[in-house]
C-alpha cells in the first residue's frame, strides 16, 4: 500500500499483530490526554483486529518515528455489504500533533474508503465518518477544513449504584434470563438486527454476514460471558435483550451495555426499564458499582429519557463528523416509521 502526504521524519505502514503492544500503549496515552482514561487493552484490541473483513494490511495506517515508536494511527472500517457507510478512527500522540499527520491520516482513509466505492450499489449514498469526544476541539476544525460536517452526537452515560437497584416489574407473559449458549445465538443476532432497524443510521446487511461477524468477535473476547447476554422471551420469541460486558478499560468497578433493545411488539410496555433494572441488579451482585452504556443522543426511540429514567446520567459526550463520497439514495435509517 502506498501512503501519501504523510510529513517527512516518519515511517508509515500498516499495523501487524507484533504491533499491539506499542499500539495499546499510544491508544491509551491517547485516551489519557483527551478523555482521562486508557481505551484498550492488548487482549480487547486484539479481538478488534481480529474481526472478519478487518485486514490489517489493508484497512490501517501505523505511523512510527525513525527509532520504531507508534506516534499515530487509522484504520478505515468498511468490512460489512453493503459498504454505504465507512468509518475512520485515528489518534495522534500529543507530542506529535501539529504537524499534519491529523490530516495525511484523514486523507489516507479517504483515498482508500474511494476505491472502495465500486463495492457499493448503484445509486446510493455513501459516507465516510470520524467520531470524537467533544473536548477534540481542534481535531474537529480539522475535520470541518477536510469537508467533514457534524451531523450527530452520542452519549456515554452512567450509573452508580449506591444501593440495590430496584427489582424489574415484567410485562405479562415475559421472563428475563440468560441467553442459553450454544443454542440461541441466532436468534439474539436476529433480534438485534430486528431492534435495531429503528436506530439513526442502521444499514440492512445479510443476516449470516452479521451472525459470523458476531460469533467471531466472541470467540476472540477474552470478557465474553453469555450469563451476561439477558433475553426477554416471550413465549420462545425474544422480545428484548441486553448484551453485557462485565470489564470497562477505564474503571474496574463499571460494568458495561453493549447493546439493549426491544422489538417493536414488545415496546411501551415497560420492558426496556425491566431489561434495565435486571442488568443494574446482576452487575451489583457480582460487585459492580457503576453500570455504562452508549447511546445515540437523539435517539430515534426515546433511548436517552428511558435511560434517565432508570436512574443514568450523561458522563461524555462524542460527536460524529461524515462527509459524503457520493450522493445518492441514503439506505441508513433516518426516521422511524410508525406501525
Amino acid at each position: 500500500m502506498e501512503y501519501k502526504n504523510f510529513p517527512a521524519g516518519y515511517v508509515v505502514r500498516p499495523a501487524t499483530l507484533d504491533d499491539l503492544p506499542q499500539a495499546v500503549q499510544l491508544f491509551n496515552r491517547y485516551g489519557q490526554d483527551t478523555i482521562g482514561s486508557n481505551l484498550d487493552s492488548i487482549e480487547s484490541m486484539q479481538m478488534v483486529w481480529k474481526t472478519p473483513g478487518f485486514d490489517l494490511a489493508e484497512h490501517t495506517a501505523l505511523v512510527l518515528t525513525p527509532e520504531g515508536c507508534p506516534v499515530a494511527y487509522g484504520e478505515l472500517w468498511d468490512i460489512a455489504a453493503p459498504y454505504v457507510h465507512k468509518y475512520l478512527w485515528a489518534c495522534v500522540d500529543a507530542e506529535h500533533r501539529g504537524r499534519g499527520l491529523g490530516t495525511a491520516l484523514a486523507r489516507w482513509a479517504e483515498e482508500q474508503a474511494r476505491l472502495r466505492l465500486p463495492l457499493s450499489p448503484e445509486g446510493v449514498r455513501v459516507t465516510l465518518s470520524h467520531g470524537l469526544p467533544t473536548q477534540q476541539v481542534d481535531a474537529g476544525r480539522l475535520l470541518r477544513s477536510l469537508g467533514f460536517e457534524h451531523v450527530r452526537s452520542f452519549y456515554q452515560m452512567r450509573i452508580e449504584m449506591v444501593n440495590q437497584p430496584p427489582q424489574p416489574v415484567l410485562p405479562e407473559g415475559i421472563v428475563i434470563r440468560s441467553m442459553v449458549a450454544g443454542q440461541e445465538e441466532r436468534a439474539v443476532v436476529a433480534a438485534v438486527m430486528d431492534a435495531f432497524r429503528d436506530h439513526w443510521g442502521f444499514v440492512e446487511e445479510p443476516f449470516e454476514q452479521r451472525y459470523q461477524r458476531t460469533m467471531a468477535r466472541v470467540a476472540n473476547d477474552p470478557y465474553y460471558d453469555p450469563a451476561l447476554w439477558f433475553v426477554a422471551m416471550a413465549g420462545d420469541e425474544v422480545a428484548g435483550f441486553s448484551l453485557c460486558t462485565p470489564h470497562s478499560e477505564e474503571d474496574e468497578q463499571m460494568g458495561w451495555l453493549d447493546q439493549l433493545g426491544v422489538r417493536r411488539p414488545w415496546r411501551r410496555s415497560g420492558l426496556g426499564l425491566a431489561l434495565l433494572y435486571h442488568t443494574f441488579g446482576e452487575f451489583y451482585r457480582r460487585g459492580f458499582t457503576k453500570v455504562g452504556l452508549g447511546v445515540d443522543a437523539s435517539s430515534l426511540t426515546g433511548a436517552t429519557r428511558l435511560y434517565e429514567r432508570a436512574g443514568m446520567h450523561v458522563a461524555r459526550q462524542y460527536m460524529t463528523f461524515e462527509k459524503e463520497l457520493r450522493s445518492g439514495r441514503e439506505l441508513g435509517t433516518q426516521t422511524v416509521a410508525e406501525g
